[in-house]
């Protein structure tokens, strides 16, 4: 299982930098480019001195038979004209013309729709190896907590027997629960928690119940395991 998240890491990871490449790559020949007047793309057309025009909207990016790239922009309503074409095409000139791009909505959405969408998978992929396959933090609502409410049966420290020394040390904690403003005025802060040591069927789970059932409170149960898995991302499981 370990391998299998570890090969989606790294194949998600591959196509997010791809996914880069391809969206700031595309512009680089454009940015490379030197921009010149229309004019004298016309100038370089009759000399004889263009290799390959390619025609993007309002935009005419050409190269010349030095290898050497550059930009121009018709002049606004102006079209290139059949004999300005012809002339290309007399000279061996590869021309090619990009389809018009739809509108700006459209054109932001085709090229930001896969990055978004490789990103929602990377995120998907980072939960699912964070939380042991939970779905990391936000699984926590999926967690293996069971509640106990009276209706299980309220126990009391009444119902524990032979631990006297620990129901009295845990009486504190029993009067904070109930009654929490008491403390808070006078500046006490409220216990984290409780320790509960020894060896099993002692009753440690039997008297966290009493405190609950004492203090009027809801009871929570839950393996140690179930915490391993949930926070570390490695369970007994």
């Amino acid at each position: 299982m370990g391998n299998a998240r570890n090969i989606a890491f790294w194949v998600v990871l591959f196509l997010l930098i791809l996914a880069l490449f391809n969206l700031f790559g595309n512009g680089q020949t454009t940015m490379n480019a030197r921009t010149l007047s229309y004019s004298e793309f016309v100038q370089k057309v009759d000399a004889g001195d263009v290799s390959a025009v390619v025609i993007d909207g309002e935009q005419v990016e050409f190269q010349t038979k030095d290898g050497k790239s550059f930009v121009t922009v018709k002049p606004a309503g102006e079209e290139l004209n059949d004999k300005l074409v012809e002339s290309l095409i007399a000279k061996d000139v590869s021309v090619k013309a990009k389809p018009q791009e739809q509108s700006g909505f459209f054109s932001l959405l085709g090229v930001w729709l896969p990055f978004l969408v490789l990103i929602g998978i990377w995120i998907f992929f980072m939960n699912r190896m964070q939380g042991g396959g939970r779905g990391g933090a936000m699984g926590f609502g999926k967690s293996r907590a069971k509640l106990l409410t009276e209706k299980h049966g309220r126990v009391t420290f009444d119902d524990v027997a032979g631990i006297d020394e620990a129901k009295e040390e845990l009486e504190e904690i029993v009067e904070f629960l109930r009654n929490p403003q008491k403390f808070s005025r006078l500046g006490g802060k409220i216990p984290k928690g409780a320790l509960l040591v020894g060896p099993p069927g002692t009753g440690k789970t039997l008297l966290a119940r009493a405190i609950a059932g004492e203090a009027g409170v809801p009871f929570f149960t839950i393996s140690g395991s179930d915490f391993v898995e949930m926070f570390v991302g490695v369970g007994a499981s």
